[in-house]
């Protein structure tokens, strides 16, 4: 009897042992030999004050305190983001600087072709995608529209008088806005801004008409009644606004857009800091802070790491290269 109590206290402390290291060559790996050991700058290719800016500070916070050190907002706006974005891709692949950006990255390729120097795919490795928005089509209040039909009247009847304003040449509202236009044979006086926050401004001061625009941009004004929204470019309607039409009900085609908020960093990057940083991003995307303060910004908590989001990256700057061309779309 004694020696069988023996034997299983001999096989719990070899449990406990294989646990011990199983566990400890986890934390190795999650803690990447220590990374990080010194503040990380998150690069936001836009204003402060914008949707992808506000995600990018909510991760950067929880990043702060799942990884021990600072998560640093560094906005680098302009240039469709392309700043941004060449900032990170010529900076070492150590972990410390890193891209927080959103579809209209996979934009920059058909909208510059070669005037860039960095590649959208290859000088970069997808970590994770944390959030994701539909657009919404939403016009200042003083515009005599009521509805998509509205809309569509007008800028029939008013060629290249109705504007539309986007975050900026290269952006999503700014492919939005076109491939609308197109399909639907308007002419559409497109205005840029360096970020969304401006836009939101003059459309409530009546300097803008309309805006193809992120739900979360625009949600805090839709709700007090400052904006109107005619349509929103998903499959079906937003839970967050249960009320506004899909451009299918509202007689829009079917036409459909939304934009990936998400973590990338320069390719070379060691697997361990990205096991690190991933893990970061999945943890957040699907903590209830983040459900709490994304659903206030119109946004859905989304987690596609790794493999399946550098193969979004890939299909998206395909697709988007084929549309710009297609659409004659050139950045200025």
């Amino acid at each position: 009897m004694l020696k069988k109590k023996s034997t299983l206290a001999l096989a719990h402390s070899a449990l406990a042992t294989m646990v011990l290291v199983v566990s400890g060559v986890a934390h190795a790996q999650a803690s990447a030999a220590g990374y990080p050991t010194k503040p990380v700058k998150l690069v936001v290719g836009f204003a402060a004050g914008g949707p992808t800016d506000v995600v990018a500070r909510a991760f950067a916070d929880h990043a702060s305190k799942a990884l021990g050190q600072p998560f640093i907002i560094d906005n680098k706006p302009g240039a469709g983001t392309i700043i941004a974005a060449q900032a990170v891709a010529s900076a070492p692949a150590d972990g410390y600087t890193l891209l927080f950006g959103a579809t209209n990255h996979t934009m920059i390729p058909g909208l510059y072709q070669n005037r860039v120097k960095f590649d959208a795919v290859k000088s970069f490795r997808p970590l994770c995608t944390v959030a994701s928005s539909p657009t919404v089509l939403v016009v200042a209040p003083g515009l005599p529209v009521k509805t998509l039909a509205d809309y569509l009247a007008k800028a029939r009847a008013e060629p290249g008088r109705v504007t539309a304003g986007t975050a900026g040449v290269g952006s999503s509202g700014h492919f939005a806005t076109e491939v609308f236009a197109r399909t639907q044979g308007l002419q559409l006086n497109h205005v840029p801004y360096k970020g969304a926050a401006p836009v939101v401004t003059d459309l409530m001061g009546g300097q803008l008409d309309s805006s193809f625009a992120t739900l979360g941009s625009v949600l805090p004004q839709i709700k007090s009644g400052k904006l109107r929204a005619l349509a929103v470019g998903a499959p079906q309607r937003s839970a967050v606004a249960p009320d506004l039409p899909t451009f299918a009900e509202a007689g829009g085609g079917n036409y459909a857009a939304d934009v990936w908020y998400g973590v990338l960093a320069p390719a070379g990057l060691p697997e361990p800091v990205a096991h690190a940083l991933e893990q970061a991003a999945a943890e957040f995307a699907k903590s209830a802070a983040a459900a709490e303060k994304l659903s206030g910004l119109g946004m859905t908590p989304e987690s596609q790491c790794g493999a399946p989001f550098a193969t979004r990256v890939a299909r998206e700057v395909a697709t988007h290269s084929q549309i710009a061309k297609a659409l004659d779309l050139k950045a200025d």
